[in-house]
């Protein structure tokens, strides 16, 4: 006998549907896959023989042949273990093939026949709505993830004996998954944040991450040992906006490929912290492989990438940061093909001004030579610094200062500063909503209006600091931001003043 079951496998982050096509016929019992299959798709065969005979069923004896088409497209992964044994079990007859038309089925088999917790389940549900499927089979940790899909119904599963017992009933409405709907998403949830009023003093490093919260700007710190910089960043988060449901719903399907959702997690309801180490190599941060995945840019997707200790990390590996930090996407390319993924990230940096850090500090003296200034400095590119929005030098309090200064803006109070901004920036339909740190020039012509005194102002400034016209335009994207703070409509003296002061600090020692 003949079937056919829906699947799906990912590459990279994007969906293939595959066909399982099963065929069972007389003659010298023998299992084959064939379509592309790598190791851990071949290895199914005998998880398959193990589950179905722990659920009390018997392996059929007879030739059987599995195909997945489209059979020149390489398939990896154990998420084609449970549509295969029920191919199997439909051509076999115990199961009805016709009622399998309109499902879609993915899972992990466990030896005993339980389904297992799968990776990359989200991104294939929402495939399976695009191709106008009616519902998905799945294991049971992933229900949460995949409830949040609309217009998809989702059949959660504990192990193969219950699939094949709800399907003899013709009923597997039991099986349903309650759907997770817009109207209850809530984005608010933070967790292992610092409040900034834990911040004391710095009040000019406080005011940048209020500004680069409000307009999604790129931001680095510059300043001695224990001055606070780390701290700083990690605050962040928590004067961001809320996720949105379809951000959401981005982020999750990321994580999923990643395998990074625990079984049984739903919906991400925090924007992503990452930070990682300065060790890290060009393919972990940006993505890549011989079948590539996400990296570290695309994980931060639509929340934060800190890079501490920022001359630490290898030169070319920063200099990979070009491409996301301008086109808020990573395009990787391999003799197979090409390879896009979301990378909309806000930048955080934090670096000493010097190799022993204390070059700018008034209570220690800097132990460095001009030689080790100079290769210092050349560890971090002109092009790349010209990417970061905001430059801030933190200086490092003294004991007495830090006893004598009181706690500042707790971040609900400094949040609720940056969403009005935001509200702002989102009302200027002919932006499409986008906030002023992601402008295109032709918006930022429209939009970022500046009174003559201050296009005189930011003019002067570019001629005395030889701004790039990248760096220019960053300028002028930082006071509209602060005009939106200030609630104004548009861009005063006193705008460009401020802003100024974020793009032209020395983040370097002079030599």
């Amino acid at each position: 006998m003949f079937s056919v079951v829906n699947s799906s496998i990912v590459s990279g982050i994007n969906v293939i549907p595959v066909s399982v096509e099963t065929d069972v016929s007389g003659g010298l019992p023998r299992f084959d896959i064939v379509g592309l299959a790598d190791t851990s798709v071949s290895e199914s065969r005998l998880r398959i023989r193990s589950a179905l005979k722990n659920s009390g069923y018997t392996f059929p004896a007879a030739k059987i042949l599995v195909n997945l088409a489209p059979a020149d497209q390489p398939k990896e992964g154990s998420g084609l273990d449970l549509a295969i044994v029920v191919g199997i079990l439909a051509s076999n007859g115990i199961l009805p093939a016709k009622a399998l038309s309109e499902l879609v089925f993915v899972g992990e088999l466990g030896l005993n026949g339980d389904l297992k917790h799968t990776k990359a389940v989200l991104p294939i549900a929402l495939e399976a709505v695009q191709r106008k499927y009616k519902g998905i089979v799945l294991p049971s940790p992933n229900a949460g993830e995949a409830s949040a899909v609309p217009n998809l119904d989702v059949y959660a599963f504990d192990n193969l004996k219950d699939i094949v017992e709800s399907f003899k009933k013709s009923d597997i409405s039991d099986k349903r998954v309650n759907k997770t709907s817009k109207k209850d998403f809530s984005g608010n949830q933070v967790t292992e944040l610092i409040d900034m009023a834990a911040i004391k003093g710095q009040t000019s490093a406080r005011r940048a991450l209020e500004i680069a919260a409000a307009g999604s700007h790129n931001i680095i710190f510059t300043g001695p040992p224990g001055s606070g910089k780390t701290m700083l960043a990690r605050a962040l988060p928590s004067i961001m906006p809320p996720l949105t449901f379809d951000e959401a719903l981005d982020i999750t399907r990321i994580y999923s490929v990643k395998g990074l959702l625990p079984p049984g997690s739903g919906l991400l309801t925090a924007r992503p912290f990452r930070d990682p180490h300065h060790t890290i190599s060009d393919v972990a941060l940006i993505g890549g492989g011989r079948i590539p995945v996400p990296g570290e840019v695309t994980l931060a997707h639509n929340g934060v990438l800190f890079l501490d200790e920022l001359p630490e990390f290898r030169r070319f590996v920063l200099e990979v940061l070009r491409e996301p930090l301008t086109a808020g996407t990573v395009s990787i390319s391999r003799a197979s093909g090409a390879s896009v993924f979301p990378a909309n990230f806000l930048l955080a940096a934090a670096m000493n001004p010097c190799p022993c850090g204390f070059v700018t500090d008034p209570q220690r003296e800097c132990i460095c030579t001009r030689n080790q200034l100079a290769r210092y400095k050349q560890k971090v590119s002109g092009p790349l610094l010209d990417r970061i929005d905001l430059q801030i030098h933190v200086p490092r309090l003294t004991p007495s200062e830090l006893a004598q200064k009181e706690a500042g803006e707790s971040s609900e109070t400094v949040r609720k500063r940056v969403l009005k901004a935001i509200e702002i920036q989102r009302s200027r339909t002919e932006c499409g909503g986008v906030l002023n740190g992601k402008l295109s020039s032709e918006n930022l012509e429209k939009k970022c209006h500046l009174e003559s005194d201050a296009k005189a102002l930011l003019l002067k400034a570019a001629e005395r600091f030889l701004m790039s016209a990248r760096s220019y335009d960053k300028t002028v994207k930082i006071a509209r931001t602060i005009a939106d703070l200030d609630e104004a409509d548009s861009i005063t003296c006193l705008h460009v003043s401020e802003a100024l002061t974020f793009k032209t600090a020395d983040l370097f020692s002079p030599l």
